[in-house]
């Protein structure tokens, strides 16, 4: 049975079973070209995820790395950053260790710019040494949930928190928990054992955080990740491994809050 550990201080979780298996999830390489469309410069980070990741991999020595998706960010064209920065970004990486990427719904065309070393797997993931890997922008393999558990990213999950003056701010989380037993049986008919699930916090620092706390959107615009997701029974930690609870609790206060204060529920009168 494999032991899971996330690495602490940083979005990095750790897979030890059979193999030594490194997990990093929604690099975006290419957002700054994205940010630069929409008038802000901002110098290429690639150059520091790259170290950062290189670091880890040299202290970890892992036996595989596997890239959970969104490793590219522009869509559906590839910029010409994407073009330039990707291939040398995965080439570096496979001469360190072995490279396993699950294609997420920002990765269209990864497979041109991945090169020879970089192992292309499904966009509804694969199984690696008893765990499930997926991104989650799709619903999982059927065959994911033999496993004990599931590893994703795509929500780049956080939490707000809010200061005695009212001041909030969000903080980058991982999210474990369990997953919705009606949802599962609804997409894939009845499942004996419902593995645990694990959503890693977004690699780039850019990428900004969807606060599990604070959700205003219906669950379907955020993809069946979410969906299947039983927030009652999940908690977030942040990157310093601090506790911060049930989510679903901190997100029914808030809800309470925001109705309280008549923000849903409202219609316009134009």
């Amino acid at each position: 049975m494999a032991e899971i550990t996330p690495i602490i201080g940083t979005p990095l979780l750790l897979v030890e079973g059979d193999l030594r298996v490194l997990v990093a999830a929604d690099i975006h390489l290419g957002l700054e070209h994205d940010l630069w469309l929409g008038g802000a410069s901002i110098p290429s980070q690639t150059g520091k995820l790259l170290a950062g990741l290189k670091s880890h991999i040299s202290e970890i020595e892992p036996d595989r790395l596997v890239l959970l998706g969104d490793v590219k960010h522009n869509v559906p064209r590839t910029s010409w950053q994407e073009r330039v920065e990707i291939p040398k970004f995965l080439r570096s990486l496979s001469e360190l260790v072995e490279v396993d990427l699950v294609p997420g719904n920002h990765d269209s065309g990864i497979a041109d710019l991945a090169p020879e070393g970089t192992r292309i797997r499904s966009p509804s993931g694969y199984k690696l040494d008893g765990v499930g890997y997926f991104h989650g922008h799709t619903w999982p393999d059927m065959d994911l949930f033999s496993t004990r558990v599931l590893v994703a990213g795509h929500l780049h999950p956080s939490m707000r928190l809010v200061d005695t003056l009212g001041y909030s701010r969000s903080e980058r989380t991982w999210s474990r928990g369990t997953l919705s037993a009606e949802v599962v049986a609804e997409q894939y008919g009845l499942v004996q054992t419902l593995p645990e699930i694990i959503v890693v916090p977004a690699f780039n620092w850019l990428c900004g955080g969807l606060p599990m706390n604070a959700i205003d959107e219906e669950k379907e615009d955020r993809g069946p990740l979410l969906k299947m997701m039983d927030l009652d029974q999940t908690r977030a930690y942040l990157m310093d491994g601090t506790d911060l609870g049930h989510v679903g609790q901190a997100l029914a206060a808030y809800r309470k809050k925001r109705k309280r204060k008549g923000y849903i529920g409202r219609r316009s009168k134009a």
